[in-house]
């Protein structure tokens, strides 16, 4: 269950996601665009917790705003403007109004999570063949699309072949989906590695403007929509130390007690695993935007 969100003056309240609450902008020199906020919600296993992460909102978007800037010679994006409500200074931005795809664009480099689970069971992932022999972690020969459909608060997004996604979209729509999504993963997987990180994987969301204009929405490449992993640490064959909320999963699903299984609502979090978990955040903006958060 998604905590109530909070009223926002001048604006009336459209959404509200795991993380990001947005609203309506209804006066002014914005009037009709989109305020999209980013809270310090954490969610895992597809709940929301009820423990917040300090300063994981503004983490966020600081980290979207450093890249959306150095994909801007890719495609564009939807941010308008910074210059919003002092109450969600700092974790908001102004952004256009979008038809967004149904679809979530994933890239893969790196096979794990669900991918390494498909791997296992059918040899390949969302349609694409892999070699024998790959192991959690292991670095494919070339980055793959893996999209998604996705799903309703809740539930988990599925993973689908690339015909899904021309069925969903349309034949032209789906390739240039595919071709961004690639182009955005190449660049920016290449700027992590100069700083020790390896992009393992990321999830992008692409909108069309009423021009016919396809550009990036939602956040883009943070630690909740992207596995990083420190380029020093990583090696194939075992689960990877990663730059984002792994150590609280690993917390509620090991000696926290939890059943992940059982249908009820995961425990409150530790003041420690709430400090690592901010920690980690903070270290990825940090070692990424070469930035003092």
């Amino acid at each position: 269950m998604i905590p109530t969100a909070p009223d926002i003056e001048g604006t009336t309240h459209l959404h509200s996601g795991k993380v990001r609450d947005l609203y309506r902008i209804d006066g002014g020199e914005h009037e009709g665009r989109l305020l999209m906020v980013a809270s310090d919600r954490i969610s895992a296993y597809d709940f929301v917790l009820d423990t917040t992460i300090p300063d994981k909102g503004e983490i966020l978007t600081r980290m979207s705003l450093w890249w959306f800037d150095r994909l801007s010679g890719l495609v564009g994006n939807h941010v308008v403007s910074t210059d919003v409500p002092a109450s969600v200074a700092g974790r908001a931005v102004i952004c256009e109004r979008l038809d967004m795809f149904p679809v979530e664009c994933v890239a893969r480099g790196y096979l794990t999570g669900s991918a390494l689970a498909d791997y296992h069971r059918d040899g390949e992932v969302c349609g694409v063949a892999l070699p024998a022999g790959l192991q959690d972690g292991s670095r494919l020969h070339e980055p793959i699309f893996t999209p998604a459909t996705k799903a309703d608060l809740g539930d988990h997004d599925e993973n689908v072949d690339y015909e899904a996604v021309c069925e969903a979209v349309g034949d032209d729509a789906a390739a240039e989906l595919r071709m961004l999504t690639m182009e955005v993963y190449g660049k920016a997987h290449d700027l992590a590695r100069e700083r020790g990180i390896i992009l393992a994987d990321t999830k992008l969301e692409f909108g069309r403007r009423p021009d016919g204009t396809t550009i990036l929405g939602d956040e883009v490449l943070t630690p909740d929509s992207s596995r990083f992993w420190p380029l020093d640490d990583w090696q194939p064959g075992r689960t990877q130390t990663a730059y984002d909320k792994q150590f609280l999963r690993d917390w509620l699903t090991g000696e926290s007690g939890w059943d992940r299984h059982s249908g009820e609502a995961p425990p409150s979090l530790p003041d420690e695993v709430v400090e690592r978990t901010r920690a980690r955040y903070v270290e990825a903006y940090e070692r990424l935007t070469g930035e003092t958060f």
